[in-house]
């Protein structure tokens, strides 16, 4: 076995603490590979796929960091009905889901998800004016639409029935941190609803028209939650980011109370919703928030490796069959060039996952067609051995494959359709 023969050439490191540590993770991580490997055994990569198991240890990290408010599941981290299922079975503070598009709510209201609020603003009309008859046949089940602009407001008033029932919004408030007197910008350039002033005529806005009814409000403080301080061998950029996040921290807690208060002013709000992944403890302690956002953090993709705070367990990957052996210590997997959204940096490249060892050829990357990969473990690879690779984001890898297997223990235990898989592309 590979694995075996990787144990042998690391049992004979020093025995300093470093060394033992580095021989008893590789044995760690050899087993896991030995483990998918038995499950896999009959499945031709690639495919991808989620360890249950390893969800489940995440879903009660995240719900500890975040005691005792409820999580709002970001369904575009999973983009798999029935991983959705199982995450709203695992514990009843799991509540209600974050959508990404309009069109993909209404596609989980079908399938009979409810409590859905859709985070980004739209301008679909033909969605919208479903929506609308959605709200008039079962309110209970028409998806919250997100503003921030009167403009939308009028959109969303054109394309609804206008003698229908009310169109549930909640207003997006940006927590961006602002430094040199807004000279710099950190964090997604999302709403331009920053302040009370804002927020309250917005509000006001909303009041006055009798086809739409104020639902909540949402503010994500991107820059505290999606955004890792303990990247290895980047010392100084994790010192700055540490200090940028505990100067925003403040900012962010002051303007978020400050805004919900105003708007509570002129409506009452069923949610103010907050954070992350990567700040469920700290957006937690705030008494404005009353329910939380998280996504990533159930599958634990590559970017959330670097927290100082706290420690996932990596639990979706994909395989990739090994097709040819160019060189001494090189081999050469089909596909896998799986990129993530975001800024073109190296740290959006899926990352070599198992056999433990491998990266990526840094000339070559990871390719549409192949993607080459070195280290100690190229050397005993064999064309039709598997290589397992994580996606540097979430729910982004189901957009390529049409299922994911569902695993726990030894055992393939589903095999369940991605969106894709159900015929459905969102965005």
């Amino acid at each position: 076995m590979i694995g075996r023969e990787r144990r042998d050439s690391r049992g004979s490191l020093n025995g300093t603490s470093e060394a033992i540590g580095y021989a008893r993770a590789a044995v760690e991580t050899d087993g896991l590979y030995d483990r998918y490997e038995g499950i896999f055994e009959a499945i031709e990569a690639p495919f991808a796929f989620v360890d249950l198991d390893a969800l489940r240890a995440n879903a009660a990290e995240m719900l500890g960091r975040a005691s005792p408010k409820p999580i709002r599941v970001a369904s575009k981290s999973v983009r798999c009905r029935e991983v959705l299922t199982k995450i709203a079975e695992i514990d009843d503070r799991y509540r209600g889901l974050l959508c990404l598009t309009l069109r993909e709510a209404l596609f989980l209201a079908g399938h009979g998800f409810r409590d859905l609020v859709v985070a980004y603003p739209t301008t679909d009309r033909h969605a919208i004016a479903e929506l609308g008859r959605l709200a008039m046949a079962d309110p209970d089940a028409a998806p919250t639409l997100m503003v921030d602009d009167a403009v939308q407001l009028d959109l969303i008033e054109s394309a609804a029935d206008a003698g229908g029932a009310p169109i549930k919004v909640a207003i997006d408030i940006d927590l961006g941190w602002h430094a040199l007197r807004g000279a710099i910008q950190v964090g997604p350039k999302r709403s331009p609803i920053r302040d009370e002033a804002a927020a309250r005529r917005l509000a006001a806005e909303i009041v006055a028209r009798p086809g739409l009814t104020l639902d909540g409000l949402m503010a994500y403080e991107g820059q505290i939650a999606g955004v890792g301080d303990a990247t290895p061998g980047a010392g100084l950029r994790n010192l700055a980011i540490r200090r940028m996040q505990q100067r925003s921290l403040a900012d962010v807690r002051d303007r978020r109370a400050a805004i919900a208060v105003a708007v509570r002013e002129i409506a009452p709000l069923r949610f103010v919703n907050g954070g992350g992944t990567g700040s469920l403890e700290l957006t937690a302690a705030e008494p404005a928030v009353t329910e939380l956002a998280a996504g990533s953090g159930f599958y634990a993709p590559v970017l959330f490796d670097h927290y100082s705070r706290f420690t996932l367990t990596p639990a979706a990957a994909f395989a990739l069959p090994v097709v040819r052996r160019p060189a001494p210590g090189v081999v050469t997997a089909l596909g896998g060039g799986y990129l993530a959204s975001g800024a073109a940096t190296a740290d959006r490249l899926p990352e070599p996952f198992l056999p433990a060892g491998l990266r990526l050829d840094r000339h070559e990357g990871a390719g549409e067609a192949q993607t080459p990969l070195l280290g100690e473990p190229a050397l005993h690879l064999r064309i039709g051995d598997r290589v397992y690779m994580r996606h540097a984001k979430a729910g982004e890898l189901c957009e390529r494959f049409n299922s994911l297997y569902l695993i726990s223990g030894d055992e393939i235990v589903a095999e369940a359709p991605t969106y894709r898989g159900d015929g459905q592309a969102f965005l």
